[in-house]
């Protein structure tokens, strides 16, 4: 409000200063006389001022017209000029408005609407490495490959682009199936930006589906230095790499330096239960046996895992049962508790045929977790301990229809795996497969239930574990060549493997 008073103040000022200005001029004797020729102008005071300043203002206009005829001349010869300039703001206006209706087309799936936009942008504007940018992109959503492909190669021979342009080509080759192209894409595009995460990955699942554990390792090596990947996930998948390498030079017969690269692999990642099966086993044949045990037994603190009691098994494999059950000790101490150590305590005992220890070492694991394993390994102390017939048939019924247990399960899309394997084999992703129980896509077995009845016998006799609701179902992904009978490890009998001889009678009483 105080600076609007101080403009009114000074308006007046100003006012009152012109009016006494000219009130003293129009005072003041004498005047101006212009002659020219024989005509003379005689002009008062207050008729000069206004004269001088016509002048002046007719002056100003002269000078202007001058500039602007001589702007438009060096218009006219293309050099650079207010009005060229005025002119390339309205130019580049319109571009940059172009770009963003094609950008806000191809965000809205118009792709025929984001090309047109595109090529209206790229006349005003000359960028291509905008416009080439979202030609390709609509291209592509318009199923124009080809065009595509042109505007990605196009791309490459800028250096700001070149990536961008190569990252185009790569998702198309993969798209295409050309897999040898698509990785030399992935490894230009890998130099160009080792800190690219995308880039990295499909780099490395290309070179695994292509058995190139050298390269693959080579790629980690990098991602980790460039910090792209974390030390301990480096690490972790060198391991992957090395046992894969490793299993490579054993199928090759080398296995001097197959032993070495299955050592390095467990020494990289202990806890990997293939690395640690195959690093024992390299250990034993070298005669190591007390080497290979530490190695088993420091994986299976890590998680119990049937593989390694398998290997730890064929340590030794001409020993007693009773020699067995006192070695096994050494890795049933670890993680008493756990579903993995009962069962296999009780696989021992059962080959020691001590049923009762057997069935103490299960404890409740029948009721609280029945797996196909668990349910079979009960009727085979029923067997064991003078059971009927009727009753082990009433196990072995719940095994048919209870869950398999912890499986490979891949923790990305899911798929179920016979074995473990670096890439899944559903969505090829790396270093992917966990061992737990599928708890997504689980199918269950039509009629199950209602069969158990007749599997069990008309006497109606069932395990005293509970009723007959199936258990976790069986998962519908599992792979084409994988196996549907319980999990048995070959470590509990020396000479048979997995329960005792027990199954061919009860299939005999099956089929009466």
């Amino acid at each position: 409000m105080l600076w609007s008073l101080l403009k009114i103040v000074l308006f007046v000022v100003i006012i009152a200063a012109a009016a006494l200005g000219a009130g003293m001029i129009m005072e003041t004797e004498g005047g101006v006389r212009i002659a020219v020729g024989a005509t003379e102008f005689n002009l008062g005071p207050l008729q000069a001022v206004i004269l001088l300043i016509a002048l002046l203002v007719a002056v100003w206009l002269f000078l202007k017209v001058v500039s602007l005829l001589v702007a438009v001349a060096h218009f006219l010869n293309g050099d650079e000029t207010a009005i060229s300039r005025y002119f390339d703001r309205n130019r580049e206006r319109k571009g940059y408005a172009a770009l963003a209706d094609g950008l806000m087309a191809l965000a809205s799936g118009e792709e025929r609407v984001a090309m047109a936009q595109a090529a209206k942008a790229e006349k005003f504007l000359r960028r291509p490495e905008l416009t080439n940018l979202i030609t390709a992109q609509a291209a592509e959503m318009a199923g124009d490959r080809k065009k595509a492909e042109a505007m990605y190669k196009t791309l490459l021979a800028d250096e700001r682009t070149r990536f961008v342009g190569i990252r185009g080509l790569l998702k198309q080759k993969l798209e295409a199936g050309e897999t040898e192209t698509a990785m030399k894409l992935a490894e230009k595009a890998f130099a160009l930006k080792p800190r690219h995460a995308e880039t990295g990955n499909v780099l490395l699942a290309l070179q695994a589906t292509q058995n190139d554990w050298a390269g693959a390792r080579k790629t980690i090596g990098t991602k980790v230095k460039s910090g792209a990947l974390p030390k301990d996930v480096g690490k972790r998948r060198d391991a992957v790499l090395a046992l894969q390498e490793a299993k490579e030079i054993f199928a090759d017969g080398n296995s001097i330096r197959a032993r070495e690269a299955a050592i390095e692999a467990n020494k990289l990642s202990p806890d990997l239960i293939p690395s640690a099966v195959l690093a024992a086993r390299s250990y034993a044949e070298l005669g190591n046996a007390k080497y290979a045990q530490r190695v088993l037994s420091k994986a299976w603190q890590a998680q119990p895992h049937p593989d390694l009691a398998a290997a730890f098994a064929a340590i030794a494999p001409d020993e007693t049962p009773a020699e067995r059950l006192k070695r096994f000790r050494q890795i049933t101490k670890h993680h008493p508790d756990h579903p993995e150590t009962r069962m296999l305590l009780a696989e021992l005992h059962i080959a020691a045929e001590d049923y009762d220890a057997a069935r103490a070492a299960l404890g409740g694991l029948p009721e609280k977790d029945p797996t196909q394993r668990a349910l079979t390994l009960m009727a085979a102390i029923e067997r064991g301990q003078g059971g009927s017939d009727d009753v082990v048939r009433a196990w072995l019924a719940k095994a048919v229809t209870a869950s398999r247990g912890p499986q490979w399960v891949c923790d990305k899309c899911g798929h179920v795996h016979a074995e473990w394997s670096p890439v899944c084999l559903g969505c090829d992703a790396f270093d992917t497969l966990s061992w737990k129980v599928p708890v997504e896509g689980q199918m269950k077995i039509p009629g199950s239930a209602e069969m158990l009845p007749l599997l069990v016998g008309s006497s109606g006799v069932v395990p005293p574990a509970g009723d007959a609701t199936p258990g976790p179902e069986i998962k519908a992904e599992s792979s084409p060549g994988e196996a549907t009978e319980p999990p048995h490890a070959d470590y509990a009998d020396p000479k048979v493997g997995g329960v005792p001889e027990f199954a061919p009678e009860v299939e005999a009483q099956h089929k009466k």
